[in-house]
Formats: C-alpha cells, structure tokens, sequence
C-alpha cells in the first residue's frame, strides 16, 4: 500500500486505501442517476495520453490509485475509443480488492459500462474474453456483437448515445449508485456538458511531453465549472487531487 503525504486539508501522512476508506459515493445518489466521478491523468503540460495512451504518464501509486477507486463504485466506464487504447482486462483484478468491495456490500465485480456509438470495439480484449463480471454497452449501432466469454448487455439508443437517458437507465435499470468514469476525454466533455459529473479525481504526473496532444476534456466549450479542493496528497512529486463540483 503506497504511502503519500496529505497537503490538503490537514498535512499529515496516510496510505491510499487509508485516503479512500472512507469514500462511500454509492450513500447518497442523485434520484435519477448514478454519482459520477471522473479519473483522470496529466502531465504538467497537460497531456492526457503519451502515443495514445493514459498509461505511460502515472506512476505506480496513480495506478493504485486508480485500482483502489474501482473498489467503491458499482460501475466503472468508458468510452470506446479508451477502451480500445487501453484494451481493459478484468476491471478489478486483485483478488483481495474483490473481497474488499465484497465487504463493503458490492458486487466483487463492477459492472463494465462502454459508451460506443459504432459498436467498434477490441472483442478480444481480457474484458471481453476474462468471462468474469459483466459488461453493459450503450450504442446507436445496429449492429449485433459477436460471443463472448463475459456476459454482453447492449442497450440501443437512436442516432447517438444519449448520456443524460445512459445515466437513468444505469440508476433505474440497474441500480447503479455510484460510477467511475475513466474517459476518455470526449466522453468527459459530453458529461460535463449535460450536468452529469460530481467529481474529478486528477493525478498531476511530474513530467513534461510537449507537442500536440488531447487534454482531460475535450468537446464543445463549456461555460466555465467551478470546482472545490477537497483533498491533495503528494507522493515523489507527483499530485492527487480530489475535486467537486460545486
């Protein structure tokens, strides 16, 4: 368990599954959706992927980080273009984080939730071929997926995903309290355009990659979204930051 130091609101030193013990989004949902949070991670200049991907930029304990906020949703999602970047295996693959969820009263399995609009996705990925958990699918397409070893749910909306009818369909349907959204950034645009995000956890990676690359959020421009500082904790120079909505 990665040891980091606490900045904000009062200094001092914890671990992050100590940070995120106490994180119970899943108490207190909306009516008509699931409380959203956002993870993402950037370097100093801002970029949110290094030759197309999230992976290269954190570190160790962001990956922690990352790992430990899977356990206290029901559902973690993505968008396509994510998941076929990152080619998701097994959301939560530690076994003892599975009986961690388990005893908070979670399945030990999240649900998978991909936001696809061509249903144009790596079906040979782990997440698809694991046969573990299940996954849920919101698209426009037509078209059917093919067999695969973990469970498929799709849910058909016309001419594009609707992401306001996405999220009451998670809460209603489903009765998902509590997601984790990990992008990509086109996904993050369209949530924050439509109201749909409560918090953002971002991790400031201490390297600079220059060049053209996208950022946490990328779509049309939003009117500008205010944010508070909850909490920011420090590990080898490289920044935790929980923020919310106001």
């Amino acid at each position: 368990m990665a040891e980091v130091r606490v900045l904000l609101p009062e200094p001092g030193r914890t671990s992050v599954a100590e940070q995120l013990r106490g994180y119970r989004p899943w108490e207190a949902p909306p009516d008509d959706r699931p409380h959203v949070a956002m993870n993402f991670v950037a370097t100093v200049d801002g970029r949110a992927a290094i030759f197309g991907r999230s992976g290269p930029i954190g570190s160790d304990v962001d990956t922690e980080m990352l790992q430990r906020l899977r356990t206290r949703v029901d559902a973690v999602m993505i968008g396509a273009g994510t998941m076929r970047a990152e080619r998701y295996g097994r959301i939560v693959s530690d076994p003892e984080l599975r009986t961690e969820r388990e005893g908070e009263g979670l399945e030990a399995d999240p649900l998978a939730v991909i936001i696809s609009g061509r249903l144009d996705l790596p079906w040979d990925a782990g997440l698809f071929t694991a046969g573990t958990g299940e996954v849920l699918i919101f698209t426009a397409s037509e078209a059917d997926p093919p067999a695969t070893a973990t469970a498929v749910e799709v849910v058909r909306h016309e001419d594009h995903v609707d992401p306001v009818e996405a999220m009451r369909y998670l809460r209603q349907e489903r009765d998902v309290r509590a997601v984790l959204s990990e992008g990509g950034p086109g996904l993050h645009g369209e949530l924050q355009a439509n109201g749909l995000v409560d918090e953002l956890f971002l991790t400031t990676a201490p390297k600079l990659a220059g060049g053209q690359a996208i950022r946490i959020l990328e779509g049309a421009l939003l009117e500008v979204a205010e944010l508070e500082l909850v909490w920011l904790l420090e590990a080898d120079g490289e920044l935790f930051a929980r923020y919310r909505r106001r």
